[in-house]
């Protein structure tokens, strides 16, 4: 994490490409585990922290809003988190539904590839300032 106000974007896109990455291998886990009795996916909450971070901020644009948010904290870490814990698609307890988790590794594989984008853009931008 660089610690300079030209880096605001790049550190919440960096916190954001990690629990993208954390997100895709919880997906693998699940997917990996769609047959094992008593298995209950997982998933990793990240936006919805981003989202209240960026609520918190009392700024009239986006990037007075990137500013205040504090990526050093550890609620924007991603944290996974077990999803629906009580419902089961089948008798042995098992609650991924296969189809569902290659949707979501599809989304997530886009995620990141926009994310990974997004952040290359943003130090194409700084090495034009520099030149």
């Amino acid at each position: 994490m660089i610690n300079t106000s030209a880096f605001d974007y790049i550190n919440v896109l960096d916190r954001a490409a990690d629990a993208a990455w954390k997100r895709n291998e919880a997906i693998s886990n699940n997917i990996a585990n769609a047959t094992t009795p008593g298995y209950k996916r997982q998933d990793v909450a990240f936006e919805s922290e981003l989202k209240r971070a960026l609520g918190r901020a009392t700024s009239s644009t986006m990037d007075q809003a990137v500013a205040g948010v504090d990526t050093t904290s550890a609620r924007l870490d991603g944290r996974p988190y077990t999803d629906n814990a009580d419902l089961s698609y089948r008798l042995d307890g098992n609650n991924v539904d296969i189809e569902n988790e290659n949707v979501m590794l599809a989304e997530n594989q886009i995620k990141i590839q926009g994310l990974m984008t997004s952040i290359t853009q943003e130090f194409a931008n700084l090495q034009m300032v520099m030149k």
